[in-house]
């Protein structure tokens, strides 16, 4: 609640929203790989080749739009077989009792293909798209600090987002495009689903860096590929429950808190928006200052560390939002 007293365990940073505070920090900077053209009618074919972790292209971004929307989520959709993607296939071959072999084998994509709707679809950019306003995100608290709502640097940052998807893997699909053209015309990943069911429990796995969340029965019904904690913030480990959600959250950042923070800094309240520290939702834990929240760097999530809360991609935070209620049960483990 506001007024509680700060605790140690790294909490290096604090949110306030309603009810409470909570706490949060920011990841080290993995960049994720560019990639090269690729054929929106490769994607949209459901006869694809077995492949493995290292693979890229049109077969890997067909599987992570369909996984996706089966909601065994790698965060953003890259066209990159690496980690991310290794663990939600393995998760899923899992859940639909498949060989668990981490592999794009044929068995698996017999079971991904039970989707049959278009992987892409045709988008027409829209005002609303362009509306903004656009400002790069400076680099430091002070100056964010200043700016009325922290949303995206640009319209291709915005449609990225959108559609679930890397910057990059936009430009691929449309080699060419005018990002920033009213009426122009794109291929996107069809993201589109309704959110699963509610929630009855979720799970944080530290080792897999996961956010698992299961219906009432027992049944897995979202998998997330999430960043958790660090050798500085571990993750608190136990049985807590959801506290609530707060959507568009500000952040108020004290460096006194940050173990790796410079002194002369000041405290700073930063304005809501998709590219807060916390993104666009926090879901607050009765664990004291930890939350599972959203974040401005979709890209990575799953491949950097936090001070002790557990960040997913901002869409896959707001459909676990819907999903969860007071009371929802969290255990977080190794």
């Amino acid at each position: 609640m506001p007024g509680r007293r700060t605790t140690a365990f790294g909490v290096l940073c604090q949110l306030i929203m309603t009810p409470g505070w909570v706490s949060f920090a920011f990841s080290a900077v993995v960049l994720h790989a560019t990639i090269v053209p690729i054929d929106s009618a490769a994607v949209n074919n459901p006869a694809q080749e077995n492949l493995a972790d290292g693979a890229k292209g049109a077969g890997v971004v067909r599987a992570q739009i369909l996984l996706g929307r089966a909601h065994f989520s790698c965060g953003e959709i890259d066209g990159t077989f690496g980690s991310n993607f290794k663990k939600v296939l393995t998760a899923f071959q899992g859940e639909r009792k498949l060989p668990l072999t981490g592999t794009l084998d044929a068995v698996t994509w017999g079971a991904i293909n039970t989707d049959t709707a278009p992987a892409l679809l045709d988008y027409t950019i829209t005002p609303e798209d362009l509306k903004g306003p656009f400002v790069p995100k400076p680099g430091d608290m002070q100056a964010q600090a200043k700016l009325p709502y922290l949303g995206y640097s640009s319209p291709l940052e915005g449609m990225g987002e959108k559609f679930h998807s890397s910057p990059e893997l936009l430009q691929a699909l449309n080699p060419g495009a005018n990002f920033e053209l009213d009426g122009q015309r794109l291929t996107v990943p069809n993201v589109l689903v309704m959110p699963p069911a509610r929630a009855g429990s979720i799970v944080v796995s530290k080792a897999e860096s996961s956010v698992r969340a299961y219906d009432s029965s027992g049944s897995l019904l979202a998998f997330y590929a999430a960043t958790i904690g660090s050798e500085h913030d571990p993750l608190p480990v136990g049985d807590w429950k959801i506290n609530g959600v707060a959507r568009n959250p500000k952040f108020h950042y004290n460096p006194k808190l940050f173990w790796d923070a410079k002194h002369s800094a000041d405290k700073e309240t930063l304005p809501p928006g998709p590219n807060s520290p916390v993104g666009l939702v926090w879901i607050d834990l009765s664990k004291e200052h930890y939350g599972i929240h959203g974040t401005p760097e979709p890209g990575k999530v799953g491949h950097a560390t936090s001070h002790g809360c557990i960040r997913l991609t901002n869409w896959d935070a707001v459909e676990l939002a819907m999903m969860v209620r007071p009371g929802t049960r969290a255990k977080l483990e190794e």
